[in-house]
């Protein structure tokens, strides 16, 4: 057993993950309630042997932190003095990465009640041919899993509502519950 799993244990949480470790997807992850979703997403996705990236503002990317950031999977954005936008900066990135690439992504886009969520992740998977695992994070449960798998078709509204649909399905809850909108 790894340290992440003991640690998950202890603390009375589970981690399914039975979908392939595909070398690159975008793992949409919700509800995305609280800054502990990112510690036990991490811990979970370490927990199955496998590692995750994630986005985040280049600006965050100075030393020391940029060292630690990237040791855990950070990718850093630069949006600023670019026209492109970030679907085509990610898209680029899993184009150009040799190997694996797995980043994972929170829909909502903000742990406050949001239920209009981001469509990027969506795009990105189908403009860069990955996957999108369907993670959620279970505090009801306290079960951390990942058992389906969603390809994009294109058609960005009705793939929204199938990812909704599947989450409106699980009976999941966030850490703080009022928060989690579909």
């Amino acid at each position: 057993m790894n340290p992440a799993s003991t640690i998950l244990r202890l603390f009375g949480w589970t981690v399914n993950i039975t979908v392939p470790d595909a070398p690159k997807c975008i793992i949409c992850v919700a509800p995305h309630t609280s800054n502990w979703d990112f510690v036990l997403g991490k811990l979970a996705y370490a927990a199955a042997g496998r590692k995750a990236g994630f986005l985040m503002k280049s600006q965050w990317f100075f030393w020391p932190l940029g060292c630690f950031f990237r040791s855990i999977g950070g990718i850093p954005v630069e949006r600023k003095g670019t026209h492109r936008s970030l679907v085509e900066i990610v898209v680029e990135k899993f184009r150009t990465t040799p190997g694996r690439l797995q980043i994972a992504i929170t829909p909502e886009g903000t742990r406050q009640a949001n239920a209009d969520w981001h469509t990027g992740f969506l795009r990105i998977a189908r403009e860069a041919d990955v996957p999108v695992q369907l993670g959620v994070i279970d505090f009801g449960k306290r079960e951390i899993r990942i058992n389906d798998v969603f390809i994009p078709t294109g058609d960005i509204e009705a793939d929204m509502r199938a990812v909704k649909d599947f989450y409106r399905r699980q009976d999941c809850r966030g850490l703080y519950p009022d928060q989690f909108i579909l």
